[in-house]
């Protein structure tokens, strides 16, 4: 018998105008606080945002919070058990836009965007001849895991979209497009702007990867590698089936490693793959420069470890 975990991670969003959304971002922010809950969540005229972790009686009582208000009632929350907490702290950020898009010519997403497809629909449809499949994350999100055949994205932020697109899609427009993202919310705007680019026939995996992971059906199949969180826990688990495998490499040695890492020099901060060998050999730093660093993260922790066991000797 499975137990359970004694904390949570929510992942949620909704599209929805709120004219005070800076005095409901405090208001949030207060209650978090009060709770315990930690996490990001963003407040925008929008719509809401966030990922937060707490136990199940904090995430109970947020979940109830957050839906008392008749704009958020139906909100969807999506829910990962998880052995403490995911978050350091609390933020609770007023922002212009839930994702930063910086669109000329912006839209909501209750107005303008593509066909949901459940997790079952999204598997049987990438497997038709057909259809293009574009992931509507990051590069680097894109290295550490991604459906199998799925063009990668040559953006480091979602601004940078609408123009990629433009350069390097269009003669994709007469096929089915199938669009994923982490829980969902890119997709919401990033199918939109393909309809206002001249694709006609355009689709979204409603609830993101970390859905289709959980279905009981598919079990992530066609998920290479895993998927790339904004927390502490980095990376999830998605596919549950013999299929699954590794698909990034160490930065160092190129052996097969989903172990990303922040370089130790805290002005650099690339984030990259490591495996746990070399992180020792190089410091867990990405160049020459970054290892002679004086403020390098890497060497301080260790030397504070030595000084520790120096104490307790």
């Amino acid at each position: 018998m499975q137990v359970q975990k004694p904390y949570r991670v929510l992942l949620y969003y909704k599209y929805v105008q709120l004219d005070d959304y800076e005095e409901y971002a405090a208001e949030h922010l207060k209650f978090c606080k009060e709770i315990g809950l930690k996490g990001r969540i963003i407040v925008a005229p929008e719509g809401l945002n966030g990922t937060v972790s707490g136990t199940i009686e904090q995430t109970d009582a947020y979940m109830e919070f957050v839906r008392k208000d008749p704009r958020f009632a139906d909100i969807w929350f999506k829910i990962d058990e998880a052995d403490g907490h995911a978050f350091k702290k609390m933020f609770v950020r007023p922002k212009k836009e839930l994702v930063t898009w910086r669109l000329e010519d912006d839209f909501s997403p209750t107005e303008l965007t593509g066909k949901y497809l459940t997790p079952k629909e999204f598997y049987e449809m990438m497997q038709q001849d057909d259809v293009v499949i574009i992931d509507g994350r990051n590069d680097y999100e894109y290295e550490l895991g991604h459906f199998r055949g799925a063009i990668k994205p040559d953006v480091r932020a979602s601004r940078e979209f609408p123009k990629w697109i433009r350069e390097n899609l269009s003669q994709f427009k007469d096929k089915k497009v199938l669009t994923y993202c982490t829980g969902g919310i890119r997709c919401e705007k990033l199918t939109g702007i393909l309809l206002k680019e001249g694709f006609k026939d355009v689709y979204q995996l409603h609830g993101g990867i970390v859905t289709y992971g959980k279905d009981p059906e598919v079990k992530g199949r066609l998920w290479d590698g895993k998927c790339y969180v904004f927390d502490e826990r980095i990376s999830v688990k998605i596919n549950h089936t013999e299929e699954d495998v590794v698909i990034g490499r160490c930065y160092y040695c190129g052996k097969p490693e989903d172990r990303y890492v922040n370089c130790a020099n805290p002005f650099c901060n690339k984030q990259h793959f490591c495996c746990p060998e070399c992180e020792v050999k190089y410091k867990r730093s990405c160049s020459d420069e970054c290892r002679e660093h004086p403020r390098n993260r890497y060497v301080e922790e260790e030397n504070a470890k030595l000084q520790a066991a120096g104490s307790q000797a």
